[in-house]
């Protein structure tokens, strides 16, 4: 499994490749920003047609990641669906995904802002969640210690062997974990943003995703 190990809160974690976090001694992963239902949202809005696969693909990779890892809680850390009438729309196939997914272990949801309100798809609705030190929630807040958040989509680039590479990005200070976006069809914020610079501390980290996560200095 591609995967860094790296200490936050006094507990041993991993990144994966994937863009998921684990947390191996609770058998727990958590991943953000699902956006599930995207392509729909986009299309009902007028916007660019997208291939409508964006939804399946997504959770055929979270199955992937919950089956290398046997993860028995599950934690999606907000804006898992792209509306909540992305979340209406979803179709048959991508709710018995959830359902298989589901089964035999918590799954926690948390609310983001573009799903706010009640998810009806089984497990648990919350606007926070704590476990030990560490307390999951959808938008970093300020002054916060050892926070696991999502919401910003980070990404960083780097330069190697003469070329750019762009990719999605944990973020990584004393303080507080900002997961990079799950879902297929999501862009991202560079960490060079202001917003980014400022809620990260001047020796914040970045783990770059991929088939071989680093972790490097965060770029600003």
């Amino acid at each position: 499994m591609n995967e860094l190990a790296f200490s936050f809160a006094e507990q041993d974690l991993r990144a994966l490749g994937s863009g998921a976090l684990w947390w191996p001694s609770q058998k727990l992963l958590c991943v953000s920003d699902l956006h599930l239902g995207k392509s729909e949202r986009m299309a009902r809005r007028g916007g660019p047609s997208l291939p409508p696969y964006d939804s399946q693909d997504t959770l055929t990779r979270l199955a992937a990641d919950i089956d290398r890892t046997g993860a028995q809680t599950v934690i999606c850390l907000g804006d898992s669906f792209d509306d909540l009438d992305a979340l209406a729309a979803l179709g048959a196939a991508e709710k018995l995904s959830l359902t298989a997914l589901q089964a035999g272990r918590q799954w926690i949801w948390i609310e983001g802002n573009h799903d706010p309100g009640p998810i009806d798809l089984g497990g648990t609705h919350l606007a926070e969640y704590t476990a030990g030190p560490l307390v999951f929630r959808h938008i970093a807040k300020p002054g916060s210690h050892g926070e696991i958040s999502g919401h910003y989509h980070p990404k960083t680039r780097i330069r190697a062997r003469g070329r750019t590479i762009t990719r999605p990005a944990f973020l990584l200070d004393n303080s507080r974990l900002i997961l990079p976006a799950y879902g297929t069809y999501t862009g991202g914020l560079r960490s060079s943003e202001k917003v980014l610079s400022d809620l990260m501390s001047d020796r914040a980290m970045a783990i770059l995703t991929g088939p071989h996560p680093q972790i490097i200095p965060m770029p600003r």
